[in-house]
């Protein structure tokens, strides 16, 4: 059978997908031991995970983006969840960092935004989950800084008050949360989870991926195996296995 008409006898295939969309976290998310790559090992033959990670930016920017990643007729039926995690740069300080702070209750008001445009789009809230920022690790994070010739940046407790703003913002609206800030805070040495003290470490990626997968196993557990299992398909007429 030539391709032409194995492709006009089946039905397109269709993966369904889970997009990841943040800043620098989930962007660095798909590297070796990245809680991207450790969803989509979960997920393989099931839906596709895709890094809309943005490096440096804050909900102010992501809120004009997010319309041109899912749309009706770009995406939003296939969607089965959305994650929307950022925050750790909205809560740079604003005499040190001005380009990335983004004002607390803006940051709000965008996450509702972005929220509220999934909605219309068809992707309701149940598939949605926030995740707030991770704590920050000052003195790490300091060194780093100070390396570029910069003051610190950030504070965690203002980063703190972003996380709970995000925690609130789900809960208005009723999607789901992963309010990272305390669960990473209940390890009293949480700088473990932490490369820079801001970004994430092995384990802090290994911690986020399971606290994420218990969010999102209930949503996903009845997405089908896709394509049927190799020993199951007829090797004398594969057509009828796999049309």
């Amino acid at each position: 059978m030539a391709l032409a008409e194995a492709g006009a006898g089946g039905r397109l295939l269709r993966w369904p997908r889970v997009v990841l969309f943040g800043d620098s976290i989930t962007e660095f998310s798909f590297q070796e031991n990245g809680w991207g790559a450790s969803l989509a090992e979960r997920l393989v033959r099931k839906c596709d995970v895709v890094n809309r990670g943005l490096s440096g930016y804050n909900t102010r920017w992501a809120k004009l983006i997010l319309p041109r990643l899912i749309s009706k007729s770009a995406g939003a039926e296939s969607t089965v969840a959305v994650t929307i995690f950022f925050g750790a740069n909205d809560s740079a300080l604003k005499d040190l960092n001005p380009k990335q702070h983004v004002p607390l209750e803006e940051y709000a008001a965008n996450l509702k935004s972005m929220i509220q445009y999934l909605k219309s789009v068809d992707i309701t809230e149940d598939r949605i989950i926030l995740i707030t920022p991770p704590p920050l690790q000052e003195s790490a994070w300091e060194k780093e800084c100070l390396a570029k010739g910069d003051k610190l940046n950030r504070r965690n407790a203002t980063t703190g008050e972003y996380a709970q703003a995000c925690v609130q913002v789900a809960r208005d609206c009723g999607a789901d949360v992963l309010d990272l800030w305390t669960l990473m805070q209940k390890n009293q040495d949480f700088s473990s989870y932490l490369s820079d003290g801001l970004h994430l470490s092995t384990k802090g990626n290994s911690f986020l991926a399971a606290q994420l997968w218990s969010r999102l196993e209930k949503k996903l557990s009845a997405l089908p195996w896709l394509l049927p299992y190799w020993r199951d398909v007829d090797h004398t007429n594969p057509e009828a296995s796999l049309l």
